[in-house]
């Protein structure tokens, strides 16, 4: 049975590194006492050590342990034994290189799609979703493919901004460049804002936290659904 959280982001507004989901993150691994951290996707190009040491700090609040995927000589055999998975945001083509470099995408899912418990924020949730095509990053590395975990049936795109109509930016929304991206692909696309998941339990897909998501489908108006809604059927 699955047992997936799907985050937007790792960080909120005026809030620590996970905080504002330790709650939900209790319930995820209330079976885990170690948690696999993957830190493959570095923000701004810290190194694996520094930041498996952010998200020590951040498990610490709930008494689980974190080991960094990096540490281990065998990477394969480290996800097919984890009791618990936490993939951290950043670059997502940069996680999705050193993945399949490590022939790590296959297994991956295979653990996932089984139960192991796995939390995604930003990169880590964008691989959750069929490609990583609509992530917001620069493809600063070229992976082999850009296809993902596919452990729900459409894809993600962290990090969702309205339009600011006060703003004076002149470049693409990202409803425009989510537009752009139906021209050539046909799943569905989540915008999910700051602060919002979604959560997965065997076949059952609901959004949660405080806000609506944006729902992108090809030939269709973007359209939005509340928190507490289900999006099993959107495929």
């Amino acid at each position: 049975m699955k047992n997936i959280i799907i985050a937007s982001t790792s960080t909120i507004h005026g809030s620590g590194y996970l905080e504002y989901i330790l709650d939900e993150l209790t319930l995820l691994y209330k079976d885990t006492e170690e948690i696999l951290f993957v830190p493959y996707a570095r923000p701004s190009g810290i190194t694996h050590d520094a930041y498996t040491e952010i998200a020590t700090k951040a498990f610490i609040k709930i008494n689980k342990r974190i080991v960094g995927l990096h540490t281990f000589k065998n990477p394969i055999e480290a996800v097919q034994n984890a009791q618990g998975i936490f993939v951290g945001g950043g670059n997502t083509f940069v996680l999705t290189n050193m993945l399949y470099k490590n022939n790590l995408i296959n297994v991956l899912s295979q653990v996932v799609n089984k139960g192991t418990p796995y939390l995604g924020t930003s990169a880590g949730s964008n691989i959750c979703g069929l490609t990583i095509r609509t992530t917001n990053d620069m493809p600063i590395v070229y992976p082999p493919s850009f296809d993902a975990l596919k452990l729900v049936s459409f894809n993600i795109n962290p990090h969702y901004l309205d339009p600011d109509s006060k703003s004076k930016h002149m470049g693409e929304t990202r409803e425009t460049r989510i537009k752009e991206f139906h021209k050539f692909n046909t799943q569905p696309v989540v915008g999910l804002r700051e602060g919002s998941w979604l959560q997965v339990k065997n076949n059952t897909i609901t959004l949660k936290g405080n806000l609506s998501a944006r729902i992108f489908e090809v030939n269709k108006t973007p359209y939005e659904v509340e928190t507490g809604t289900k999006l099993n059927d959107l495929k």
